[in-house]
């Protein structure tokens, strides 16, 4: 069953959504999930989501939680880029590192990603770690 959150009508897909929805929103900005949370969810900040999720769904109106998935949106067959070939984004520095990096820290992470990618070239797992660098 799908639920309107109590604080700000944003719907939710089922209860345990609208638990996870209120407490992070609670733990991020405090504001009135907090206060709603405290004043119907006494010790919530102990709670998981199985044990919230009856209880705030008792409090919410039932909503309309309209589900959009990529593969019921587009009916095409063009290719979809990944993130890794976009260029940088503005402001962005080199390496598609952020600028607000000094030169060092761009530096560190083109050698980061340039390892990256040569350990993937080599179809390795990364773990150079071997039993004769090991000492007994």
């Amino acid at each position: 069953m799908e639920y309107a959150c109590p604080v700000c009508e944003t719907p939710q897909q089922d209860a345990e959504h609208l638990a996870n929805h209120l407490a992070f929103t609670a733990m991020l900005h405090g504001d009135a999930h907090e206060t709603w949370l405290n004043d119907h969810v006494p010790g919530w900040a102990e709670a998981g989501a199985a044990d919230l999720a009856p209880v705030v769904a008792d409090h919410a109106d039932e909503a309309t939680y309209e589900a959009v998935f990529e593969d019921t949106v587009h009916d095409d067959d063009h290719d979809h880029h990944h993130e890794a070939d976009r260029p940088p984004v503005d402001g962005a520095g080199a390496g598609g590192a952020p600028a607000a990096l000094d030169k060092d820290a761009r530096s560190a992470l083109a050698t980061a990603r340039e390892m990256t990618r040569a350990m993937l070239d080599e179809g390795g797992d990364g773990d150079d770690d071997t039993d004769n660098d090991r000492k007994a």
